[in-house]
């Protein structure tokens, strides 16, 4: 089926998916093998090279969601963001990264690349000067996060994409906490699209895997490295992942509009210190926000105001989760300077505003009513 004037939901639901042509089934079958035969074959397939007929499938789903010509699907998140970076880059260069980023990114890059000779700045803000500020002569990758995670700061892709071209640099992006349904970067004039698909496009809690997204001459670069690095994920997993995106439209729509309920609901509250959250119009980036993305996420922060305790609070919810991870139909939340951040000293995270307090919040598909009653008890409970 041709991705062409199809809607997203339709895209979610058909483009990738495989015939059964013996049973006629209604789902994609799985093929689980392997090893598959090498003579007399138009395309000899091995798990590695990222071409069993599970796995291209389902690259035609992520490619035809964010409007590129192709994709590979890897391991985990991280597999797909540093599979990416050393595809581009080399002993000698210069990657300019956001200073608001996944912590995991920060720490391959921290810990990492000077062991290859790669050198890196990180920027002082998050808007396109900050950038330019940061470019060398041998500057060849610009890497942003937006919304950024745990901040969820929004970076201007038109404005990044236009200092990339001036200097003839590739820009990739983490677009994960916006998901496809949210986001498309490659509109805007970003050349790679980076997913953790264990988050959105998997939607439930039970799949660890990422993706990376862009044209077909930038995807033969990556696959080139990606398969010495072996990242590749098992067949039964990129079954389970193409059968979760089929309903990712539905999830994240309904994911949007919670989390906007929410981040009103908190902001109202006085035992509420502080609320970071693109859909509400005191957000810094808000405009922004509205110009490039055609929803806000399922993803907001927080501060409790000083005298409550964020860990007592954690303790005392009852139905939403305090859990690792993010974006799965059940609500969650965590402290970053506990989980995704702790890698980083306690002074690079102050300097990127993420207090030791701070609260991130995945917001789920649960009734709205609910989850604002669990916020008030627990509240309650904690100031006793």
């Amino acid at each position: 089926m041709n991705s062409k004037k199809k809607g997203l939901n339709t895209i979610c639901t058909h483009i990738g998916e495989l015939e059964d042509k013996q049973h006629k089934g209604a789902v994609s079958p799985l093929y689980m093998s392997t090893s598959y035969a090498y003579e007399d074959v138009d395309v000899k397939r091995y798990p590695r090279y990222f071409n069993t007929p599970n796995q291209e499938g389902l690259c035609k789903k992520i490619a035809a969601l964010e409007h590129t010509e192709s994709a590979l699907i890897f391991g985990s998140g991280m597999a797909a963001v540093s599979t990416a970076l050393m595809a581009f880059l080399k002993a000698g260069d210069h990657v300019v990264l956001q200073q608001t980023l996944y912590g995991g990114t920060y720490n391959l890059v921290n810990e990492e690349f000077s062991k290859y000779g790669i050198e890196y700045s990180f920027t002082k803000g998050w808007n396109a000067e900050a950038f330019e500020a940061e470019i060398k002569g041998n500057t060849k990758v610009l890497y942003i996060e937006t919304p950024s995670n745990p901040l969820l700061t929004i970076t201007d892709l038109e404005s990044i994409a236009s200092i990339a071209k001036k200097h003839g640099l590739t820009t990739i992006i983490d677009n994960t906490f916006a998901s496809p349904v949210n986001q498309n970067p490659i509109d805007f004039g970003i050349d790679i699209v980076i997913h953790s698909a264990t988050k959105y496009m998997g939607g439930h809690s039970d799949i660890c895997a990422g993706a990376v997204a862009s044209s077909a001459k930038n995807m033969e670069r990556i696959f080139q490295l990606a398969k010495n690095f072996g990242g590749s994920l098992s067949d039964y997993t990129v079954w389970l992942l193409e059968r979760s995106m089929k309903t990712m439209g539905i999830r994240v729509r309904a994911q949007n509009e919670n989390a906007l309920a929410m981040a009103y609901f908190l902001e109202g509250n006085t035992d509420i210190e502080k609320v970071y959250y693109p859909g509400l119009p005191a957000h810094q980036d808000y405009v922004l926000a509205k110009k490039q993305m055609k929803g806000f996420g399922g993803m907001l922060s927080f501060e409790l105001a000083p005298n409550l305790d964020a860990s007592q609070f954690q303790k005392a919810l009852r139905l939403i989760k305090p859990s690792m991870s993010l974006a799965g139909v059940e609500s969650t939340v965590l402290s970053p300077s506990k989980t995704s951040h702790a890698l980083m000293s306690a002074e690079v995270r102050a300097s990127q505003g993420i207090a030791d307090g701070l609260i991130r919040f995945s917001v789920g598909i649960e009734e709205v009513e609910d989850l604002k009653e669990d916020i008030l008890q627990a509240l309650d409970a904690i100031k006793k």
